[in-house]
């Protein structure tokens, strides 16, 4: 468990064409941090937003091989966290 402020387990909401789509089911996407546990989005996402939230589902990303100039030896990007919070009541305001 995660014993930060709200802001520290829900980075950003996502911006893409994906989640543009979920938002007609009322569902949002956001960037967690990787050791926040649904119960810990739900609760930060509700106090962040003021909105009652239904259900959660995360995913995790492994971070992509990436070469740094010429060495052959690849380096990897950050490993990161999604989690798509389904709504009950309210919308977020994106604007």
């Amino acid at each position: 468990m995660i014993k930060n402020s709200p802001y520290d387990i829900v980075k950003h909401i996502m911006m893409t064409e994906k989640s543009a789509l979920l938002k007609a089911e009322n569902k949002y996407a956001f960037k967690v941090a990787p050791k926040a546990t649904k119960l810990e989005v739900a609760a930060a996402v509700q106090e962040i937003y003021g909105v009652k939230v239904k259900s959660v589902n995360m995913m995790n990303f492994m971070g992509k091989l990436k070469r740094a100039g010429r060495s052959p030896i690849p380096g990897r990007r950050a490993s990161w966290k999604k989690a798509v919070v389904t709504l009950s009541e309210g919308t977020i305001d994106l604007a």
